[in-house]
């Protein structure tokens, strides 16, 4: 279960708002022993990979052989434990679909890839579109936090998002690839038409994971230069979601926990 959780401020009009909204400890542990730890896990692709080899894996040597290539890692980041709660949050409260980890396309475990973080498809009133997200997970005490700015800050991940058609196609053809035989291709389909008549009609989220005091400033500025020049067709949403203070730095120790059988 992810809780939409109380609203702290909402800030901005169409097409570019904020909004933030606060979790408490209980709130965050069923997240985290529900969808989060089974995105950052991965269960549903390892459950793939289990039906596809079940008459392949026959003997106890090889089923265990198996179970050792899929076994969960030792250690998680942070990060990628905010990026699942903002994949989670968005899956249940902003009618998004994102059909394919990044986490399975990496050639190391641990690895950032380049691209947006989460690549997708939502349903609007006029049916499906494309969505691409950036999530950034910060305890700074700083409104906006530093991971807003930079090179590979929030800000500029959203502004060439907005801006680069170049960018959006690479994402396009990423989900593209997948799609010829998912259970998700007539949808990918409909948000490919809407794309194909205007490349600018996508749905981007900017995602902060904060354990601070919630404060209108991590989103006022942004969502107001964003607006700026906006395409039309493009809808942006800064989300920032607040968890209990310091609870970032246990993320990862809580995610783990729960896949041990321990709980959050």
């Amino acid at each position: 279960m992810i809780a939409v959780g109380a609203e702290c401020y909402s800030h901005g009009a169409l097409p570019t708002t904020g909004m933030g909204r606060s979790w408490n400890a209980e709130e965050l542990g069923a997240a985290i022993n529900g969808q989060v730890s089974a995105l950052v896990f991965d269960d549903q692709g390892k459950a793939d990979i289990q039906e596809l080899l079940a008459g392949v894996a026959e003997t106890s040597f090889e089923q265990e052989q198996l179970a050792q290539a899929l076994a969960d890692p030792d250690d998680v980041e942070d990060w990628r434990v905010g990026e699942a709660i903002a994949e989670a949050y968005l899956t249940e409260h902003r009618n998004c679909l994102f059909p394919w980890p990044d986490g399975r396309d990496e050639r190391k475990s641990g690895s950032s890839l380049p691209g947006a973080d989460l690549v997708g498809v939502q349903q609007d009133d006029q049916g499906d579109r494309f969505v691409f997200g950036e999530v950034k997970t910060s305890g700074e005490a700083k409104y906006p936090p530093g991971a807003v700015y930079g090179r590979t800050g929030l800000k500029q991940q959203l502004e060439d998002l907005r801006d680069k058609v170049g960018i959006r196609n690479d994402l396009f053809k990423y989900l593209g690839h997948r799609a010829k035989n998912a259970t998700w291709r007539d949808r990918f389909k409909a948000a490919s038409k809407r794309y194909l008549n205007n490349s600018s009609d996508v749905q981007l989220f900017g995602v902060l994971v904060r354990d601070v005091e919630p404060n209108v400033n991590d989103v006022r500025v942004r969502v107001e230069k964003l607006g700026n020049g906006c395409p039309a067709g493009t809808q942006i949403e800064l989300l920032a979601l607040y968890l209990p203070t310091g609870a970032i730095g246990n993320l990862a120790a809580q995610t783990l926990a729960v896949q041990a059988g321990g709980g959050a």
